[in-house]
């Protein structure tokens, strides 16, 4: 598909701006057990909802396996980890 590892990351970089870029987080949650069940996963995670309605989850994996955790580090440099977890068993 790609030529390069330049023009594949060019790809998902430009992918990544046009659907991230400008966009405010409009609320964070965990995923509910329709959600969880629709996407036949064993347990759940964070989603994140943006202003125009796009939902985030981390997936195990690009072929949406399974849950992932999402990992990052806050600005004063504080490790962050949002890990999978069970859901509820009401949706809210």
């Amino acid at each position: 598909m790609f030529k390069s590892r330049e023009e594949m990351h060019d790809h998902w970089t430009n992918y990544a701006q046009k659907h991230l870029m400008g966009k405010t987080i409009a609320k964070v949650r965990m995923l509910t057990q329709s959600e969880t069940d629709c996407l036949h996963w064993p347990s759940g995670t964070l989603v994140i909802e943006l202003d125009d309605g796009t939902l985030l989850y981390p997936s195990a994996d690009d072929e949406r396996n399974g849950p992932g955790a999402l990992a990052g580090q806050s600005a004063q440099g504080e490790e962050l980890l949002f890990p999978v977890i069970c859901p509820l068993e009401v949706d809210g």
